[in-house]
């Protein structure tokens, strides 16, 4: 007799669309107010997450949703170091 694993599912910022936990990628603010990407999903903070794509980062800089969900304003320059460490991941 085998167990059934229950798939943790997440909610993309960008596309709205519900995905497994390992089809996406953290978006992390942390206790010092400091927005990173969050490789292993463990890490301790408030966290959003996105597909592994530019366009629902993009999609989520003109609707500001990733601001809304981290609960704080988030300057350019943290959206072009997301979008160089995305290129990475891209698939």
């Amino acid at each position: 007799m085998s167990t059934i694993h229950k798939v943790p599912m997440r909610k993309c910022v960008g596309c709205n669309t519900m995905k497994s936990k390992q089809e996406l990628l953290r978006i992390l603010k942390t206790q010092e107010e400091e927005i990173l990407l969050d490789i292993t999903g463990k890490r301790n903070g408030r966290g959003a997450y996105l597909c592994k794509n530019l366009q629902c980062l993009i999609t989520t800089v003109r609707n500001k949703s990733l601001e809304r969900s981290l609960g704080m304003k988030i300057p350019k320059e943290i959206y072009e170091n997301l979008k160089k460490e995305m290129n990475m991941f891209e698939l």
